[in-house]
């Protein structure tokens, strides 16, 4: 029984035609997917469900009502929740004050804290959401905050739950607790849209899904039966890829980055590696395993407490991120949203924030070369968008990456890049351009140094493999030696049982 209809949906941006006649329906109590590449129009046509967006023409149905929001809460008034990819939780704020915001239990006036608490605990462990209510936000992984999203959702008894690639920060082992609500949530009768690029996912989890690419409908499956992945992928973006990898063979020369003895809190033992002239050197590890941690200290964005950090035949003294980027070293961060676009901002803004300082003569800053060198690179990187002076939130993640390695190959004379999860919640097409820009840079000569939670991505990109174990480097591992059993038995702890106990994301 059909009980959410999508009936022409359009909707226009200046300069963006954002969906166009988007029409299709859900079932009742039916897990559907919803897959297209960044920039399709998934986000836009969520956006419009949950009321954050009106469409320009076409109407939203719930149960055969038709809906006109006036505002967001018109639409959680309507049973819609959203659990968005970039995460909307008030970090300062305590586990079970972000799940109640909006409709604390009071008594004689007062935040009723001790039910508030038992309340927010009991629904929890219900669904199988290990998490403290009493932890604040700020104190957990992305991981737990992920849980803690979703955990909205229960809440507040959403009848629609749309989920927007709910496991880009889980483990294994969370993922499968995710997986295990979802088929909770359908027992109950409630219709789920899941977005994703993961499309193992997509099959293991979906009864029917659309695909949308350039704005419209590419496909409309009612049963996934009989589709394969591989047509999936050719909807998506209109062609046919073979190998997403593209691995290509390089000439390999000297070390460009040379740590030894890195020390840090986060660190069991010091740490030692080189990344060497036209190397793709990835880092590999369970959740906890401190490879983001490494980047951080090597990188100079944490203390470090011991060691030497080199880049060529420099030695890097007083360490910072300023010393660092001036010194030829850059980091892409993990989390995209937090640490590294300027929300608010243009692409020129976010792309030159750095570089400026070469731009600028007696105080004046050349403003016509600004705009010369953002949009080379924007061409370069092929960002879809329809204007370097384009607000950097109204693009898509795969693009908002592009922005970033933009502004890093803006800078001069950089010479290492350290890229944590290069295509986290992006689509295949652009984890294709993605690793085409990787490879090109490591071509030019730059030593690349990237940290991925996918093995099959890792495995595919890097020449050769660091794996870490509990805050240390527990084995390195030549490309002719790539295995998953071989980086597994390397990640996993000593005493555990196997891969399932911990999983293989961060």
């Amino acid at each position: 029984m059909t009980y959410l209809t999508f009936t022409n949906i359009s909707k226009f941006y200046p300069g963006v035609r954002a969906l166009t006649d988007v029409t299709f329906d859900v079932r009742r109590g039916a897990v559907h997917g919803l897959m297209g590449e960044n920039g399709a129009g998934k986000s836009t046509l969520i956006r419009i469900l949950s009321g954050d967006a009106k469409a320009d023409t076409g109407v939203v149905a719930i149960d055969g009502e038709e809906q006109h929001y006036r505002s967001a809460r018109d639409a959680r008034d309507a049973g819609v929740t959203v659990i968005h990819q970039e995460l909307q939780l008030v970090t300062e704020l305590t586990v079970a004050e972000n799940l109640a915001l909006g409709h604390f239990p009071e008594r004689a006036g007062v935040i009723d804290f001790k039910h508030l608490y038992s309340d927010v605990g009991e629904k929890l462990r219900q669904v199988g959401i290990d998490v403290d209510p009493r932890a604040k936000v700020a104190d957990l992984s992305i991981g737990e905050r992920q849980m803690v999203e979703i955990g909205k959702a229960i809440m507040v008894d959403a009848r629609i739950i749309a989920l927007d690639e709910p496991t880009s920060s889980l483990s294994a082992h969370e993922s499968e607790t995710l997986f295990r609500l979802i088929g909770r949530l359908k027992a109950e009768g409630r219709t789920i849209l899941y977005i994703s690029h993961r499309m193992e996912e997509v099959f293991r989890l979906c009864d029917s899904l659309t695909v949308l690419r350039d704005g419209q409908m590419a496909a409309h499956h009612q049963t996934l039966d009989g589709v394969t992945a591989d047509q999936v992928i050719s909807e998506m973006v209109g062609r046919e890829i073979d190998d997403i990898w593209g691995w290509r063979p390089r000439s390999i020369g000297e070390a460009k980055l040379d740590v030894q003895g890195l020390q840090g809190p986060q660190l069991l033992v010091p740490a030692s590696f080189q990344a060497r002239r036209g190397e793709i050197l990835g880092f590999f590890g369970l959740i906890g395993a401190g490879r983001s941690e490494l980047m951080r200290l090597v990188f100079g964005a944490d203390p470090q407490t011991g060691g030497t950090v080199r880049i060529g035949d420099r030695a890097l003294g007083a360490r910072n991120p300023k010393s660092s980027i001036h010194a030829g070293m850059v980091l892409v961060p993990e989390d995209r949203k937090a640490e590294g676009i300027i929300q608010g901002r243009s692409l020129e803004e976010n792309i030159l924030i750095s570089s400026r300082r070469h731009l600028t003569r007696a105080g004046v800053l050349n403003r016509r070369r600004e705009a010369e060198i953002a949009d080379h690179e924007l061409k370069r990187l092929k960002v879809r968008t329809p204007s370097r002076l384009q607000d950097i939130v109204n693009l898509s993640g795969g693009n908002q990456q592009k922005v970033i390695l933009c502004r890093w190959l803006s800078e001069e004379g950089v010479e290492v890049l350290l890229i944590d999860e290069p295509t986290r919640g992006i689509d295949v097409g652009a984890k294709s351009e993605i690793y085409d820009i990787l490879y090109q840079l490591a071509e030019e000569g730059m030593a690349i140094v990237v940290v991925s939670s996918e093995l099959p991505e890792i495995m595919g990109i890097c020449d050769r493999i660091h794996v870490m174990r509990n805050g240390q480097i527990s084995a390195e591992v030549d490309r002719a030696d790539f295995t998953e059993e071989t980086l597994l038995a390397a990640a996993m702890p000593e005493d555990s049982a196997g891969p399932a106990d911990e999983g293989v994301s961060k």
